[in-house]
């Protein structure tokens, strides 16, 4: 059990950065939403369905904006500057209302979705200086350390808070950021064992001085207590490309793949037991993108990496985890078993689209 004196820290941090939570009220126009109802039902709508578009377009405001859901995020600045997920702020075309802890509702702009990690930069306008949560760092972050989560659980219950501690570091897991992406790997991520709701995505994790050190972002389904967090340095390394370029730019290689573990060796009867198979996602697609770094270098399918810049690559240390240390334009070095002999490839990368 936590003492009074850890509790009253606790309870502490909790009056510090709940000001600076927010609820993110997302809008779609009826039109569309009839579209995709069409679409979705080849264009033949049973009475049952006819009723409910009825019901929705009767929930529509003044300017045909219909409430479909909502999210959380946390102001990192004064001026207005909310960090949330990307697949809170999945539709460019829809409108994000951002919903303060006192009430204040405001027009969000969308400055900035990342394209590989789970990260929305969103800014709203306020002739008041606004609370806000200074960021951590997410590299001195330790195992066991007690961090706090806050959000908006199910859309529903605003400020909804828990703690834990951090579980691991530097985790991966395979998810589908938004409906109009791949299906991803994303690396580094923090695992705690802090209750994370839908609708507590994109709200902050903190740590005992009140500091962000995540966005939170996802559960595993059907398992308690396992939760995960962005770190806060890749929103870091987002806000400063956005004041260097103006935009977030994100360095691309251009390979599928397959991470080599003992199962997967014997499985497919590879020569190693670490490193990454390239081999395409799905029947029928290419495992290296056309005109990719990758390709211009000349990987191939099947070729195993095993070395990129002299780190060897395995379960704990990704290709993706060793991307996310470098930039657009870097050059990388690159180990490849191919036919039971190693050659090497400089591969330079470019800026993802």
């Amino acid at each position: 059990m936590l003492s009074n004196s850890s509790n009253n820290l606790i309870v502490k941090v909790i009056k510090k950065i709940i000001p600076a939570t927010v609820t993110i009220a997302v809008s779609k126009n009826f039109q569309e939403i009839k579209k995709e109802a069409l679409k979705e039902n080849k264009r033949v709508l049973q009475s049952s369905q006819l009723k409910k578009l009825k019901a929705i377009k009767e929930s529509a405001d003044g300017d045909g904006m219909v409430r479909t859901s909502s999210g959380s995020g946390f102001i990192i600045d004064s001026s207005g500057i909310i960090l949330s997920n990307r697949h809170v702020i999945n539709d460019s075309l829809n409108k994000y209302t951002v919903i303060t802890n006192s009430g204040d509702k405001y027009d969000a702009e969308i400055v900035a979705r990342d394209p590989i990690s789970d990260l929305a930069i969103l800014k709203i306008n306020s002739k008041k200086k606004l609370p806000f949560i200074k960021l951590g760092n997410s590299l001195k972050l330790e195992l066991g350390e007690t961090v706090i989560a806050i959000g908006n659980a199910l859309g529903i219950f605003q400020n909804t808070v828990s703690s834990g501690i951090v579980s691991g570091l530097s985790r991966s897991i395979t998810a589908q950021v938004d409906s109009n992406s791949p299906i991803q790997e994303i690396h580094g991520l923090i695992q705690t064992d802090t209750a994370i709701n839908p609708g507590n995505s994109g709200g902050p994790l903190v740590n005992l001085k009140g500091e962000a050190i995540g966005i939170n972002i996802a559960i595993i389904l059907g398992a308690e207590n396992i939760s995960f967090a962005l770190p806060i340095n890749i929103a870091k390394r987002d806000l400063e490309d956005l004041k260097k370029f103006g935009k977030i730019k994100r360095p691309f290689l251009g390979v599928h793949y397959l991470l080599i573990n003992d199962g997967i060796k014997n499985k497919y009867k590879l020569p190693v037991n670490y490193g990454a198979l390239i081999t395409s996602e799905r029947p029928y697609s290419p495992s290296v993108a056309d005109n990719s770094p990758a390709s211009k270098a000349g990987l191939r399918g099947k070729d195993i990496i095993l070395e990129c810049n002299g780190v060897k690559v395995s379960e704990q240390k990704t290709i993706g985890d060793i991307m996310e240390t470098c930039s657009v334009g870097d050059a990388l070095k690159i180990t490849v078993l191919r036919k039971g002999k190693k050659h090497e490839f400089r591969v330079v990368l470019s800026e993802r689209k």
